[in-house]
């Protein structure tokens, strides 16, 4: 069913319509909980779009959500927790901008890779945050290389062929959005106690996300060379 401008508003036709443009993957069909957050990311994405909302409005304003992320963690003491609901925000955000462009049948290729761009602008400015408010920089330098390498082989796999959703590696950008909003908070409240403190629990976090980066990467370079070699 297509209503007026055209806004798709029937769920399944939208699960249909999300299914061709990634890869196969059909929301119908995960667990309970990934059903779940696709109905609401389609409910709120077809509200966005009635009011004439449109996808780079919602990117964009994810994009500015990133980059109020170190300039808000670096007044330290208790502000890392706002920088990390601010990054909880974009993560939601990120979500949405692809499902305003279903249900507002507004899909397009320059919208993907704009979105995947803004998507590494985004998370370079969580990675700033760490090292402002206490992160090693030779650690954030590293682990901010690896997640750019890492989605950089995802893309040059995907366009020699490799399927969207082969491999879901442990360093997919849901995890890193969770490490940064968790860690981000984790400094926050530590930030009340004293700056080494602080600095400590976002070593701990990037380490994190760093360590997850390397087992991601080996698991996606491994799928590349199954289905590519």
């Amino acid at each position: 069913m297509v209503a007026g401008g055209g806004v798709q508003t029937d769920w399944v036709g939208y699960a249909t319509r999300w299914k061709a443009l990634h890869g196969g993957y059909d929301p119908q069909a995960g667990a309970f909980p990934v059903r779940g957050w696709f109905y609401l990311t389609y409910r709120s994405a077809r509200g966005l779009a009635r009011i004439g909302v449109s996808p780079a409005t919602v990117t964009v304003v994810g994009l500015v959500c990133c980059l109020f992320v170190p300039a808000v963690a670096a007044q330290h003491g208790r502000w890392p927790v706002v920088a990390g609901g601010l990054v909880a925000l974009a993560g939601v955000l990120d979500g949405l901008d692809g499902a305003v462009a279903v249900v507002a049948r507004r899909v397009t290729r320059f919208g993907y890779v704009y979105d995947a761009v803004l998507d590494r602008l985004g998370e370079t400015a969580w990675l700033v945050a760490f090292w402002l408010v206490g992160v090693p920089g030779w650690l954030v330098a590293l682990t901010a290389c690896l997640a750019l390498l890492h989605e950089y082989l995802r893309a040059r796999a995907t366009a020699a062929g490799l399927s969207v959703h082969a491999v879901t590696s442990l360093a997919e950008r849901p995890v890193r959005v969770l490490i940064s909003a968790l860690g981000l908070t984790l400094v926050g409240v530590s930030g009340g106690l004293s700056d080494s403190l602080a600095a400590g629990a976002g070593t701990v976090a990037v380490s994190i996300w760093l360590l997850l980066g390397v087992v991601g990467f080996v698991q996606l370079f491994a799928a590349v060379g199954r289905d590519l070699g």
